[in-house]
């Protein structure tokens, strides 16, 4: 459960609720199509929010989102990341004196991600967020400031309000289902807890066009040749992409998910910006800078924010731990964690509770309309005194869903498990169920307590010789393979490797 310690307090906000989240939707939904001024162009045309809409929209999600993944606690690496963001920003159709003032005046806020994925992304009006993993696959400082361009460029061309214009009936049918179905517990409830719930999920899930992309792939050469850098280095993040799209077996990389690849984009992107170097003193990689402000980063998941070893969840931070049954899947998030069975037909998941205590957090979950109480006590296991409900839902196509809910304390945190699957097969579950919530334990073994996380240092090369002689295998996370790292350094596995030469390795 990334759980982050940050976050949590007397009344923690949870990303994700499995009740009714009405009031994010709603406000998507009653968006409907207006015209606006699309600052790169300078043109009018039909979106799909006013600028005052895409700044509420933005200011809503970005809160899911620091919840979703939560941000990377290092504040060097975040100030330099932001140092470098405002460079490229101020080059930017977001800051010239030709644009209108609502534009020029709009605040951007850069986050870094706690997260190993290679992921960017934008949300309306300027919220721009990259993951630690990004910043891993990374050289140089020329490399981020065209990731970041790219990203400025779909907020100034107000890409995500084109697509929802263009898919505003298609949206609210979308939505309106997805409400539906959280009322009542039902649908899909996998995929609905998995993913990211409410205003942050319907913009994400605006994929942008392929026109889209070369827009922002020509603004992101554009803004980042005008800060000085050296624009065509930008190429080296696509490579770096296609090769861990290409490897078997790894599913598309976040980035490309939500940006769909126009093709040979790193022969345009050079290409691009060969065209600029006549117009902007293209000189600056800063690449000293870049391995300085990373060095030390954190790659792979983060065992200090909750780790499968053995069957077994441990927290080290939040110190506790429970049995995972076997063959579930294990989706590790800032706010919850969520075990699915194989079949994908049920499923039990741990977080927050929002009430202050357990007797009040089962009073509110068991008054929620369209529930029917089973059955309610009290349970006592490994020192933990829980109250328990066990609820009917009906879905949307007139099948039952039962859930079990547990609800405790846990060193002063309230917290909540539910298992859910359908009515028929929980029979068939419940043993499963029980065996994991009642499991829930405090972590006192010192080993799993002190483990830490795997970080990236940057280390010039003694020697010539091939990249991998470089590597202690011994050293890379669980999830890394040998070819990961060197797609991380952006060299391949047996690429020769010259005296002096900086590399970015595990330990």
């Amino acid at each position: 459960m990334s759980f982050s310690v940050r976050l949590l307090g007397r009344h923690p906000a949870r990303l994700y609720s499995w009740m009714p989240v009405l009031a994010l939707a709603l406000v998507f939904i009653a968006s409907g199509c207006t015209r606006g001024m699309n600052p790169v162009t300078g043109n009018t045309r039909a979106l799909g929010y006013s600028w005052e809409e895409e700044i509420e929209l933005g200011r809503e999600a970005d809160q899911q989102i620091q919840q979703q993944y939560g941000v990377y606690d290092d504040e060097e690496v975040s100030a330099y990341v932001d140092e470098v963001a405002r460079r490229v920003l101020a080059e930017s159709h977001m800051r010239r004196s030709d644009t209108p003032q609502q534009f020029r005046d709009t605040e951007f806020t850069f986050r870094v991600l706690d997260s190993p994925i290679v992921n960017a992304f934008a949300l309306p009006a300027g919220y721009i967020y990259v993951s630690r993993g990004l910043l891993a696959h990374l050289n140089n400082e020329a490399q981020l400031a065209m990731v970041l361009g790219h990203e400025i460029g779909h907020v100034a061309a107000r890409h995500a309000s084109q697509r929802a214009a263009r898919q505003q009936l298609t949206q609210i049918g979308l939505l309106g289902g997805a409400v539906v179905g959280q009322s009542v517990l039902g649908g899909e409830a996998g995929s609905q807890i998995l993913n990211l719930g409410g205003t942050a999920a319907q913009l994400i899930s605006l994929s942008y066009s392929r026109d889209h992309e070369r827009e922002s792939d020509a603004l992101g050469v554009e803004y980042s040749a005008l800060a000085g850098y050296e624009a065509s280095e930008g190429a080296a993040f696509f490579t770096a992409l296609k090769r861990q799209r290409d490897q078997s077996g790894q599913a598309l990389p976040a980035w490309q998910s939500s940006h769909p690849d126009p093709g040979n984009r790193e022969v345009r992107v050079r290409q691009m910006a060969e065209e600029w170097r006549s117009r902007a003193s293209m000189t600056e990689r800063n690449e000293p800078a870049y391995r300085s402000a990373i060095n030390g980063i954190v790659v792979g998941n983060d065992p200090r924010q909750g780790f499968t070893e053995n069957n077994t969840f441990y927290h080290p931070e939040l110190r506790f731990q429970f049995p995972v049954p076997t063959s579930y899947q294990v989706v590790n998030q800032t706010q919850q964690v969520v075990m699915v069975s194989p079949n994908e037909d049920a499923l039990i998941g741990l977080t927050f509770a929002e009430e202050d205590t357990p007797e009040a957090a089962v009073q509110s979950f068991v008054s929620q309309q369209g529930l029917t109480v089973v059955s309610q006590d009290t349970r006592r296991f490994n020192g933990v005194t829980a109250q328990r409900a066990l609820v009917e839902g009906q879905q949307q196509n007139g099948s039952t869903v039962r859930v079990l809910a547990y609800f405790f304390e846990h060193e002063g945190t309230p917290l909540m498990f539910q298992a859910l699957t359908s009515g028929a097969q929980y029979d068939t579950y419940r043993a499963a169920f029980v065996r994991t919530i009642e499991g829930f334990a405090p972590l006192t073994q010192p080993d799993k307590l002190n483990r830490q996380p795997t970080r990236l240092y940057q280390q010039e090369a003694d020697r010539s010789g091939p990249f991998r002689s470089f590597v202690d295998s011994s050293t890379l996370p669980d999830s890394m393979t040998l070819e990961d790292l060197a797609i991380m350094n952006q060299v391949g596995v047996d690429e020769t490797i010259e005296a002096g030469q900086m590399l970015k390795l595990p330990r």
